[in-house]
């Protein structure tokens, strides 16, 4: 199937970009395009016009900044997976990277994009959530930091405003003495996984994030829950979906098994 036909638009600077979003309320932004492509394909999404942000300098950056890692919008996933300094300063990142999808996807799809397409199935934004990071959006009204928190709103729906484009995204560094670990089931390597969990264990603060199981990215705290009750505690905050490609049971089986497993890996790596 083809997709439906839209306007294009490919602007040379950040300002041209968000006037032609606020021209055109169906308008959708084109990165790396490896999620948005595929909807277009299948006519799961329409938009009356894509607007090309892969001609705008200086947004495929990845900086070590005080407290973190700042990785622009069109940064690729394979960029950042390979950066030396971002495994160092926030490990949990390319634990995650190394399971999206396949190495081709990787090379041109954008984490930020990852990330503000907002698939509860994706590896990057339970990533965000769990660390507390932020989304840098800009508009007409200038520029707005988004905290991971109030990112989220609902299946593949995030707070930007149809004429913001994202154009960074922040992840706090890991704390001195913290580990971090992440671990998911797919059928096949490169699927959408079944279940995904990542966990931070910072001191006595236990908190594990799972994509794959609610509508959002979703972080429970397990803070002084011990070892064996870990699994049965995550599902006392859960609601685990149902879906063509697995049940609720099965769901939930995997959040006791990859909860526990999750936490004391990342225990081992304190």
């Amino acid at each position: 199937m083809k997709p439906a036909p839209f306007a294009y638009r490919r602007p040379g600077t950040i300002a041209e970009a968000v006037e032609a979003l606020a021209g055109e309320p169906n308008a959708k932004v084109l990165a790396g395009g490896q999620s948005l492509v595929p909807l277009l394909s299948m006519r799961l999404a329409a938009p009356a016009m894509l607007v090309d942000i892969n001609g705008l300098p200086g947004l495929d950056t990845i900086v070590v900044e005080d407290g973190g890692v700042r990785v622009g919008a069109l940064a690729r996933h394979a960029a950042v997976l390979a950066s030396d300094d971002v495994r160092r300063v926030q490990p949990l990142v390319p634990l995650a990277l190394s399971h999206v999808a396949h190495a081709t996807i990787r090379n041109r799809g954008t984490t930020v994009g990852s990330l503000v397409h907002a698939d509860a199935a994706a590896e990057m934004p339970v990533v965000l959530t769990l660390l507390g990071g932020s989304v840098e959006v800009e508009g007409p009204a200038g520029r707005r930091a988004i905290p991971a928190s109030e990112l989220y709103v609902g299946p593949l729906e995030s707070s930007l405003h149809h004429d913001e484009i994202a154009v960074s995204a922040f992840f706090p560094a890991l704390a001195p003495g913290a580990g971090v670990a992440f671990e998911e089931i797919a059928r096949r390597h490169g699927d959408y996984a079944l279940v995904g969990a990542a966990a931070l264990v910072e001191g006595d603060s236990v908190k594990v994030g799972y994509l794959s199981v609610s509508d959002v990215p979703t972080v429970v705290d397990l803070s002084g829950v011990a070892d064996d009750d870990l699994g049965e505690a995550a599902l006392a905050q859960l609601d685990p979906a149902e879906d063509i490609h697995a049940s609720a049971a099965y769901r939930a089986q995997l959040v006791r098994v990859l909860t526990k497993r999750v936490v004391l890996s990342a225990r081992e790596g304190m």
